[in-house]
């Protein structure tokens, strides 16, 4: 049987459990420019992903490179939106669904 699809919520919440887990291990200070940073070189390493397989980038990669990457992407946004008290479900629909809401 299938897993049910996660809430962001539920994304978030584990994503800081294991951010708190690896700044504890590796001794990291997370300040606000941090979680910015953070975002910037995992963005950096899907676009290094993308370009490998798009045989524009040194070295091997495969689809599991570029999910992998795009899910450390995914969860420190969330995690700088957890930091910097952003709902992100109360963002996206204030910004992008409202172009799905009837015109009166």
């Amino acid at each position: 049987m299938p897993k049910p699809p996660l809430t962001l919520r539920e994304v978030t919440e584990s994503a800081a459990q294991i951010s708190d887990i690896y700044a504890g291990k590796y001794g990291i200070v997370r300040d606000d420019d941090w979680y910015l940073l953070k975002m910037q070189e995992e963005l950096g390493e899907l676009s290094q992903a993308h370009l490998r397989l798009s045989s524009r980038g040194r070295g091997e990669a495969n689809e599991h490179d570029r999910a992998d990457e795009a899910a450390d992407l995914l969860c420190q946004l969330l995690l700088y939106c957890r930091r910097f008290g952003i709902d992100p479900d109360q963002a996206v629909r204030r910004k992008w669904l409202q172009w799905l809401e009837p015109v009166e």
